[in-house]
C-alpha cells in the first residue's frame, strides 16, 4: 500500500472528517470512504442531516463510522481538518473555526467548481466529476484497501445519488469505473435501487401536488425554467427527492424548487441542461452544489422575497448558448428585385410573413443579397398607385450573420441597424432569416405562450421545448428500428439535411401504444435523400415528385414514408394543399393538431432530441385534442373526422375552442364542397377503429351524419346496432380465422340499416364507394333481411337448408346478420353455419362421376348437391358412404 497524505501524523493530535451541512448521500459516503483513507479519525456532522438519511447511517451502518458529537469535540485537540464534498467555508458551520487556525492541516477531497471563496489546503484532490466518492473509491481502490460489502453499498450508493443513476450529465468516466470497483467489492444494487426508489408518504405527496400546481414556466432570454414555491408549517423530509420526481414526471429542462418549511426556506435547483448552472445560482442565493444539482438554505427572507431574488439572479445570469442556426426559418421567403409590389403583396399574404429578401443570382450559383421590403412599405406603395419594382424601395443597408453566430452578434445586427428581419447566409447562400420579432421574444419572452391555443410561427417566435431523450427510445423503441432510425440520420447529415422522425410515430411512443409507421421529414430534398438511402441500405424507392415525397421500400416490406419539409397553403376552403419546401418549424405547424406536432431530431450530433414546439407533451398529458391555428378546418374540413377519431381512440377530449370551430364550419356548410371520396376516406378511417361507435355518435352530435344524406341518423337501434357489431366482430377476432374480410363495411351496413335500397344507393355514389362494394349496402342487406326472417319462422331447418340459405352471402354480410338479429337461437344457427357448416366439402368430385361413366351435363351437379346436403346433414361419415350414395342416387 502506497504512502499518502493520510498517513503524515498532525502531531499526534484529532483529525476529523466531515461534509457540508444537509449532507446527502454522497457526502455520506465520502465520509465513510475518506474514514478508510484515515482510519484512525472521527467522522463529524456540522449540523442537522435528514432523517431518512439519519435513520439509514445511524440505525442500520452506524458500526461502519467511527462517529463523534461535535458538541463533545476540544477543538484544541484537533489537527487535521478532512473536509469532503465541499470547500466552501460557510457550509461546514462552527468547524469553519478551525480554518482560521494555522496549525490545523486542512485536506480536500471534493468535485464541485472552483470558487473564489474556496478553502485551499495544504493536500487537495479536486476533479470535476459526478460525485465525490468516485475521486476516494479510485484512492481505495490504487491503495488496495479492503472493502466490506456494507463499506462497498454505502458508497456506490453515494455515486447513483449523485450522478442520478448515471443520468447526470455531470457524470464521468471515473464514475463507472468507481462503481463497477465497488460492485466488484460487493455493492448491492438491491440495496441501492430501494433506497433511490424510496415510496413517499402521503404528506410528501402533497407537497409534491403543490408544487406542481404553484409551478411557473419562464423564458429568460432563451431559456426555459420552471420555477416552484410552496409552503407547510413543518418540515417535511426529502424535499430534494421530489424536486427530482418533478423534473422527471414534466420533462423540464431545469427547476428551481422553494419551499418554506417552518421558519426557513429550502431551495433545491436541479438542471438537465448546460444553459442553466443549478450550482451557480444556488450559490448567488447562499448554498451551493454543481452545475446540475445544488441546494441552499435561505434565512432572514419572506417566500416571496426569496422568489424574487431567485427570479432576478436568473435574469442576471443566464445566457443563452442559442446559435443562429438554432432561431432562424428556413428556408427564406425571397423575391428577385424586379417583381411588382402587387406581386409581392400576394407572396406576404401567400405565406403569412411580414417582409421579404430581395436577391438576384450571384456568381457560382452563389446569393446576391440586395436588401428586404417590408409589408407596410408595399401597403403603402400600392396606396399611392405606384406599382413599382420591389427593388425600388427595398431596404439596403443591413448586416448579415453566419449560422454560428452569437446571440449577442444578432441583438447588435439587428438593434443597432434597426432591421426588420436579419439574413442568415453560409458559403454565399441565404439559409435563413431571423425577424426582429424572433429577437425579442428571445430576449424578454415570459412563456407568452403558455395556454394560448393558437400559435402562429409565421408571425411570432414559438421556442420549442426540446430534450433528449435517447434513454427513453431505447426503452420503448424496438432494437432493430432504432438501429434504422440511426442509420437515417446518418444518411441525412452526409448530405447536410436535418432529418426528423415526426408524426405519429413519435406521438404514439408517449402514449405508450405500438406503432411502427415511420414518417421522416427532411429539411432539404426528400426524393433525394430518399435515393441516397436506398442505395445505402439495398432498399427500392417510389417517389411523388409533385409533393416531395418518397417510400423507401426494404428486402423484407418495412417502409419508411419520406417527405420535405413543406409549407402548405390553399388556395380556397376545402382544396386540396398546394405544396412548398420548408422548414421543420413551418412543416410541423401544417399539420391538423398539436399532438401530432412532436419531432426527434436524428442527425448524429443531435440525435434523440425531441423538438415540441406547440406544447405537444401539455396536450398529451391533459388529454386534449386542438388544432393549430383557428382557419385549420375551413382550410381542410376532413381534419374534423380526424379529431373525433383521435379523440375516441386515445380516450382524450377535444379542446373548447377546437370544438366550437367544428360547429361553426359545419354551420357554413364546408363540408359540401369536398369530395366524396375524401369524406369517405376519413369515415373509413373512423370505423376500421376498434370501437367506432362513440366516435360515430360525436359524429352524430355535430350533425356530421345528416350531411352525408337526410334520412341518415343514429338512432337509439343504430347505437344498439353497432354495439352489437363490436361484440360479433370479437368474436370473429377470436376464432383466429385467416381470412381477410372489411371491418368498415360491417359497420356501414350498420349506419344505413335505416336507410331504403335508393338511398343507400345514393349515399355510394356520394362517398364514391367503389362499385364492387356497393351491393353489400343495398341488395345484399335486404336479402339478408330475408334470409334472416326464414330462419327466424324456420328454427327446425336441416343444415342443408340452413347451408343454403346463408352460403350466398359473403363474410361481412354474415357478420352483420349476427349482429343486427336479436334472437340468440338464429345468431347461433349463422355462427354454427359460419364456424362449421361452410367448411364442409364433399370428397366426391365430378371425376368420379365421369369414372362411374356417368354423362356430362346437369346431373353432376344435382349429384354433387345431393351428396353435400347428405353429408351436411349427417348421414354420411366417409369417402366410401359418399360413393356408396351417390350409385344409389343416379338413375
Amino acid at each position: 500500500m502506497s504512502a499518502g497524505p493520510e498517513q503524515i501524523p498532525a502531531d499526534g493530535r484529532l483529525t476529523l472528517i466531515t461534509t457540508h451541512i444537509n449532507a446527502d448521500y454522497d457526502a455520506f459516503a465520502s465520509m465513510l470512504a475518506a474514514q478508510k483513507l484515515y482510519p484512525e479519525a472521527k467522522v463529524v456532522f456540522p449540523g442537522s442531516h435528514e432523517k431518512n438519511l439519519r435513520n439509514f447511517f445511524v440505525q442500520s451502518m452506524v458500526y461502519l463510522f467511527n462517529m463523534a458529537d461535535l458538541r463533545d469535540i476540544d477543538f484544541s485537540d484537533v489537527g487535521r481538518l478532512v473536509l469532503v464534498d465541499t470547500k466552501l467555508p460557510d457550509r461546514i458551520g462552527k468547524l469553519a473555526e478551525l480554518l482560521e487556525r494555522p496549525d490545523v492541516e486542512i485536506h480536500i477531497y471534493d468535485h464541485h467548481p472552483p470558487l473564489p471563496e474556496d478553502v485551499h489546503g495544504a493536500y487537495e484532490v479536486t476533479e470535476l466529476v459526478g460525485a465525490t466518492v468516485s475521486i476516494l473509491a479510485g484512492l481505495i481502490r490504487e491503495r488496495q484497501i479492503p472493502l466490506t460489502e456494507d463499506e462497498a453499498t454505502v458508497m456506490c450508493l453515494g455515486i447513483y445519488e449523485d450522478t442520478g443513476s448515471f443520468q447526470y450529465g455531470s457524470t464521468t468516466e471515473k464514475d463507472f469505473i468507481a462503481a463497477a470497483f465497488l460492485l466488484s467489492m460487493g455493492a448491492r444494487l438491491d440495496v441501492i435501487a430501494n433506497m433511490m426508489a424510496r415510496e413517499i408518504s402521503a404528506e410528501q405527496l402533497g407537497l409534491l401536488n403543490d408544487m406542481l400546481q404553484s409551478a411557473m414556466n419562464y423564458t429568460i432570454k432563451g431559456v426555459a425554467v420552471t420555477v416552484t414555491s410552496v409552503t407547510s408549517e413543518k418540515y417535511v423530509e426529502e424535499f430534494a427527492v421530489l424536486a427530482q420526481r418533478m423534473i422527471q414526471m414534466e420533462g423540464m429542462d431545469a427547476l428551481f424548487a422553494l419551499a418554506r418549511m417552518g421558519n426557513k426556506i429550502y431551495l433545491v435547483a436541479r438542471s438537465r441542461t448546460s444553459d442553466v448552472d443549478a450550482g451557480a445560482i444556488a450559490r448567488a442565493m447562499g448554498g451551493g452544489g454543481h452545475p446540475y444539482a445544488a441546494a441552499a438554505t435561505i434565512r432572514e427572507r419572506t417566500l416571496a422575497q426569496a422568489e424574487q431574488r431567485l427570479l432576478d439572479i436568473l435574469h442576471n445570469t443566464l445566457r443563452s448558448t442559442k446559435r443562429a442556426r438554432d432561431l432562424m426559418s428556413s428556408p427564406p421567403i425571397r423575391v428577385a428585385p424586379d417583381i411588382t409590389c402587387e406581386q409581392a403583396r400576394s407572396l406576404l399574404t401567400k405565406y403569412n410573413v411580414n417582409a421579404l429578401l430581395v436577391i438576384a443570382p450571384g456568381e457560382n450559383g452563389s446569393d446576391r443579397l440586395l436588401g428586404y421590403i417590408t409589408r407596410q412599405i408595399i401597403a403603402k406603395a400600392i396606396y399611392l398607385k405606384l406599382n413599382p419594382k420591389v427593388g425600388d424601395y427595398m431596404m439596403t443597408e443591413m448586416g448579415n450573420v453566419d449560422p454560428d453566430a452569437h446571440l449577442t452578434e444578432i441583438q447588435e445586427k439587428i438593434i443597432e441597424n434597426k432591421q426588420r428581419v436579419l439574413p442568415v447566409m453560409e458559403n454565399g447562400k441565404a439559409v435563413g432569416v431571423i425577424t426582429r420579432t424572433d429577437l425579442l421574444n428571445i430576449l424578454v419572452h415570459e412563456s407568452q405562450y403558455q395556454g394560448r391555443d393558437m400559435p402562429d410561427p409565421h408571425r411570432e417566435e414559438i421556442n420549442a421545448r426540446t430534450r433528449n431523450i435517447v434513454r427513453f427510445m431505447k426503452e420503448r423503441i424496438a432494437e432493430n428500428i432504432l438501429t434504422q432510425l440511426a442509420g437515417i440520420g446518418r444518411a441525412g447529415a452526409e448530405l447536410g439535411y436535418g432529418v426528423y422522425v415526426v408524426g405519429g410515430f413519435v406521438r404514439d411512443l408517449f402514449l405508450y401504444r405500438p406503432n411502427e409507421d415511420i414518417d421522416i421529414v427532411i429539411e432539404g430534398d426528400g426524393i433525394a435523400f430518399a435515393r441516397k438511402y436506398a442505395e445505402m441500405t439495398g432498399a427500392r424507392v417510389h417517389s411523388h415528385e409533385k409533393f416531395g415525397t418518397a417510400v423507401v421500400i426494404f428486402p423484407d416490406g418495412f417502409k419508411v414514408d419520406v417527405a420535405s419539409a413543406r409549407l402548405e397553403h390553399y388556395r380556397f376552403p376545402a382544396d386540396l394543399p398546394s405544396v412548398e419546401m420548408s422548414s421543420i418549424r413551418l412543416d410541423l405547424y401544417r399539420r391538423d393538431f398539436t399532438i401530432n406536432t412532436l419531432a426527434i431530431q436524428l442527425n448524429p450530433n443531435r440525435f434523440g432530441t425531441l423538438i415540441d414546439f406547440f406544447s405537444a407533451q401539455k396536450d398529451i398529458k391533459e388529454k386534449v385534442v386542438r388544432i393549430l391555428h383557428n382557419l385549420s378546418f375551413v382550410e381542410d374540413p376532413t381534419r374534423v373526422y380526424r379529431a373525433i377519431r383521435f379523440e375516441q381512440r386515445f380516450g382524450f377530449t377535444i379542446g373548447k375552442l377546437t370544438s366550437s370551430l367544428i360547429e361553426n364550419v359545419v354551420k357554413m356548410d364546408f363540408f359540401r364542397q369536398l369530395s366524396g371520396r375524401r369524406v369517405f376516406t376519413e369515415l373509413r378511417l373512423i370505423l376500421e377503429e376498434e370501437n367506432p361507435a362513440p366516435a360515430v355518435k360525436r359524429l352524430e352530435d355535430y350533425g356530421l351524419i345528416s350531411i352525408l344524406h337526410p334520412d341518415l341518423e343514429l338512432d337509439s337501434e343504430g347505437v344498439r346496432l353497432f354495439e352489437a357489431v363490436k361484440k360479433v366482430l370479437d368474436w370473429h377476432h377470436l376464432l383466429y380465422l385467416d381470412e381477410p374480410y372489411m371491418r368498415w363495411a360491417v359497420y356501414f351496413a350498420a349506419l344505413v340499416n335505416g336507410c331504403s335500397a335508393e338511398s343507400a344507393e345514393a349515399i355510394c355514389q356520394k362517398l364514391e364507394i367503389a362499385p364492387r362494394h356497393r351491393p353489400i349496402f343495398t341488395r345484399e342487406r335486404f336479402d339478408a333481411g330475408e334470409a334472416l326472417l326464414h330462419i327466424r319462422r324456420n328454427l327446425s331447418m336441416k343444415n342443408s337448408e340452413l347451408h343454403k340459405r346463408l352460403s350466398v352471402f359473403r363474410t361481412e354480410i354474415i357478420l352483420f346478420m349476427m349482429a343486427r338479429e336479436r334472437s340468440e337461437r338464429v345468431r347461433k344457427a349463422i355462427a354454427h353455419y359460419y364456424t362449421r357448416l361452410r367448411f364442409v366439402k364433399t370428397s366426391v368430385t365430378g371425376r368420379d362421376l365421369h369414372k362411374m361413366g356417368v354423362a356430362p351435363g346437369p346431373i353432376y351437379r344435382e349429384a354433387l348437391q345431393a351428396t353435400l346436403d347428405a353429408r351436411l346433414n349427417g348421414r354420411l361419415k366417409t369417402r366410401e358412404d359418399e360413393l356408396h350414395f351417390i350409385r344409389n342416387y343416379l338413375p
